[in-house]
């Protein structure tokens, strides 16, 4: 341990950065995508539920790693090129925005009929209402929900090593190739994950007492 703190603290400290940015772009990625669609989804408009449903339906069924590999190397054969970090970022996004979407939806659902009535009643329009009324509502009702995807999103961009990205699980792998000292870098990668992600879970749970809708 105190060898790989020492020799390669550097390359350790990059991969834990690379790994922070790399979830927090995918994350609010995700919640923009998934409120977009999330709007979709609830709309009175018949095509956009439909286009809503079907983006969801597709990515929740779409193994991230294949994701990965069809943005990296699929997109150039159509003239589209990003690089690796972007790459990682969008198919992670697309991914996460359908989990997102998901999640806000249950809490647009969990608004009482009355309340969108009345917003009717005095003039909004369906973009007035969500805006006003029924997000609001969703987004204080589904923080732990969403703080999941935050989770989520943490954990699978340990995969983004595979199109080359360096975050922190492949420097690890790299360094244990490198100095062959067995399962210690893999357990710390490990560590820095629960952490962040018992810091989320945490943060969620603070947020959620003091946000809770009250009816």
């Amino acid at each position: 341990m105190e060898q790989l703190l020492t020799t390669y603290l550097d390359e350790l400290l990059a991969g834990l950065w690379m790994t922070v940015r790399l979830t927090a772009v995918a994350f609010f990625g995700s919640l923009v995508v998934g409120t977009a669609i999330a709007a979709c989804r609830v709309s009175p408009i018949v095509p956009l539920r439909a286009v809503g449903r079907l983006y969801v339906d597709l990515f929740v069924n779409i193994p991230l790693i294949s994701l990965l590999v069809v943005v990296t190397f699929g997109l150039p054969d159509i003239g589209i090129t990003f690089d690796l970090f972007s790459c990682a970022a969008l198919s992670m996004i697309l991914l996460g925005g359908a989990f997102t979407c998901e999640a806000i939806r249950t809490g647009v659902n969990a608004v009482p009929v009355g309340q969108v009535e009345a917003a009717r009643s005095i003039g909004l329009d369906f973009f007035g209402v969500l805006r006003f009324v029924l997000f609001p509502q969703a987004f204080r009702s589904v923080i732990q929900p969403v703080v999941n995807v935050f989770i989520g999103i943490l954990l699978s961009s340990s995969l983004a090593g595979v199109i080359g990205v360096k975050d922190l699980t492949l420097q690890v792998s790299e360094i244990n190739n490198e100095a062959a000292l067995g399962l210690t870098t893999y357990l710390l990668a490990a560590v820095a994950y629960v952490v962040i992600s018992l810091l989320a879970g945490g943060l969620g749970a603070r947020l959620e007492e003091r946000l809770r809708v009250q009816r």
